[in-house]
């Protein structure tokens, strides 16, 4: 296997765009991690005026945006932050990144020509403020296009239909309804737009200096390609708008190579010209490769902005319910996953009203309550969830008569509030419950035969003593919390070789054999528990779903 090996003094830069923020990491080719970046938008950029890296728009319900100059400052400012560190660009042979999934750009007319010309004594800020026939991108915390959702959906003849095709039905923050949106009220500016990049694309086109391809991972993302085929679908293309195809350019598989890096980048910060862009991706695809998840029954929960659970399979089920992708490290597998808007700033949230914004307090809560919560469960939404699709608000419940045996006489009680630390864990075990549940609806693996967790939330032995209680099964954790410009970097080093190989080889070349002494090593952090807790937790879920379902007939937004 030698020609597979990677040269020795190499190194492998991934990056992660993600919601609050751009990191970086750095492979060497032992796999092991090298520095790390990182650029916080709302702190270091605070002259866009986020908030948790978006725009809230008041006046629209559920318009969440970010300042695509934003993410254009943030590349210039995290490789001079690693200049400033004296980090050698010359030994970086490849570089890939992570975008957060669905989020939007649109090119003005003409700009392709300014890509190609980019100043190296002048910023990519500078260069490219009227590159953008809308300023503000569409992410994946919008959902205003309910609307749009529903007429794509119809025009292909319902949601299970264009779940066949793409992989999902129509989801307010898919590039699908977003950019119908778009073509139905700012006809002229969708007019004036001639190209439309994912943010993971639109990064890759900065490197490159020119239109990077959308992969097909993240093209999946879109309620636009046909999933078996790997190529836009016609009928989503016409449900959704006119001259679509063009605008979108061609697709491409994520190993491949989207191009050499950018004259820019040479000339103002030392890259070799020979140094190759790697197709970049979405997070949650380069958080799979980075977490090396490769067997049907292990799944990944990533706690972070948004919360996941995914978990690969190797046949294309269409539903109703979560999302299908093809897999970014295998192309005869797929990606399963189920998305969870309210996460890091929800559990931020109940900390900061119910914990003195304090996490060793709120840690204390839920190691002084017992499990089940003596029968108290909560629902909490700060934004407007995907799944179960519910408005903005909170109900809380009392089970009379839970014993935890049977749900036989038991009936649920809707009460006004908790005291503080029953709230911490009525949110804690609400959110795995409905994760458990949810999974086990979609088809994932119950139990599973280990989870693997990751983001940020993974470093809180609560929780993660909480999942490995609820799922019944190890919990693990990798090195670093953050999973996908990890997983950026491994697959910038698998892109490079494929392309040198000139065809596809499994990623798994890199570091069979040798897992355990690079940065992708995965450690036993939770050990399963007795079984009869997990079953116990199984009758709470039913009762939670009973609940749920009630709810969703009452408030379902969607």
């Amino acid at each position: 296997m030698a020609d597979l090996s990677l040269p020795s003094d190499s190194l492998f830069l991934g990056f992660d765009s993600s919601t609050q923020s751009l990191k970086a990491t750095v492979l060497d080719s032992s796999l092991n991690i090298v520095t790390t970046e990182l650029v916080h938008f709302d702190t270091e950029l605070p002259h866009y005026k986020t908030k948790d890296g978006v725009y809230r728009d008041p006046t629209v319900n559920g318009r969440i945006v970010s300042p695509t100059l934003m993410w254009v400052e943030a590349l210039d400012l995290i490789l001079h932050k690693l200049s400033a560190a004296n980090f050698d660009f010359k030994k970086v042979i490849a570089v890939s990144g992570s975008g957060q999934q669905h989020g939007s750009v649109y090119w003005r007319n003409g700009s392709s020509q300014i890509l190609k010309s980019l100043d190296p004594n002048s910023s990519l800020k500078d260069q490219l403020q009227n590159a953008f026939s809308f300023e503000e991108s569409p992410i994946w915390m919008d959902s205003s296009t309910t609307v749009q959702c529903r007429e794509i959906e119809s025009a292909v003849g319902g949601g299970m239909v264009l779940s066949e095709i793409t992989g999902s039905r129509a989801y307010e923050r898919y590039t699908g309804p977003q950019i119908r949106k778009l073509f139905t009220t700012e006809a002229d500016l969708y007019a004036s737009t001639e190209r439309i990049s994912l943010v993971s694309s639109f990064m890759a086109s900065l490197l490159i200096g020119d239109y990077a391809s959308i992969d097909e991972t993240d093209g999946a993302g879109m309620n636009l390609m046909d999933i078996k085929k790997r190529c836009w679908s016609k009928e989503a293309l016409q449900a959704t708008a006119t001259g679509l195809e063009e605008k979108l350019g061609k697709l491409a598989p994520a190993y491949a190579t989207a191009g050499s890096i950018s004259q820019y980048f040479v000339h103002r910060y030392g890259f070799e010209k020979n140094c190759v862009v790697v197709q970049w991706s979405g997070d949650n695809p380069n958080s799979l490769a980075g977490l090396t998840l490769s067997t049907p029954g292990d799944l990944a929960i990533s706690l972070g902005t948004s919360d996941t659970v995914f978990g690969i399979t190797k046949e294309h089920q269409p539903s109703l319910e979560g999302h299908v992708f093809p897999n970014p490290v295998d192309p005869e597998s797929y990606m399963v996953m189920l998305v969870y808007k309210n996460a890091s700033l929800t559990r931020e949230e109940i900390r900061d009203h119910c914990a003195e914004g304090s996490w060793d307090v709120f840690n204390k809560y839920l190691e002084q309550t017992q499990p089940l919560n003596d029968g108290k469960l909560g629902f909490y939404y700060t934004e407007n969830e995907i799944l179960p699709p519910l408005p903005v608000g909170s109900h809380r419940y009392i089970l009379d008569n839970f014993s935890g045996e049977s749900l036989e006489g038991v009936k649920e009680r809707e009460v006004k509030d908790f005291d503080p630390p029953s709230e911490v864990r009525a949110l804690i075990e609400g959110q795995f419950l409905s994760k458990r549940a949810h999974a086990e609806r979609f088809g994932m693996p119950s139990p599973p035969i280990r989870i693997i967790a990751t983001g940020g939330a993974s470093a809180n032995d609560n929780i993660l003593s909480l999942i490995s209680s609820i799922f019944g099964c190890d919990v693990y954790t990798v090195q670093r919390p953050d999973s996908a410009s990890l997983g950026a970097a491994l697959r910038a080093a698998h892109g490079w070789l494929c392309n040198r190989k000139g065809s596809f080889v499994p990623i798994s070349c890199l570091y069979e054999g040798k897992l355990e002494k690079t940065s992708l090593n995965c450690k036993l952090k939770v050990k399963a528990g007795h079984g009869n807790v997990a079953s116990t937790y199984g009758l709470l879920m039913k009762k939670r779903m009973e609940i749920e379902r009630k709810l969703v007939e009452k408030l379902g937004h969607f």
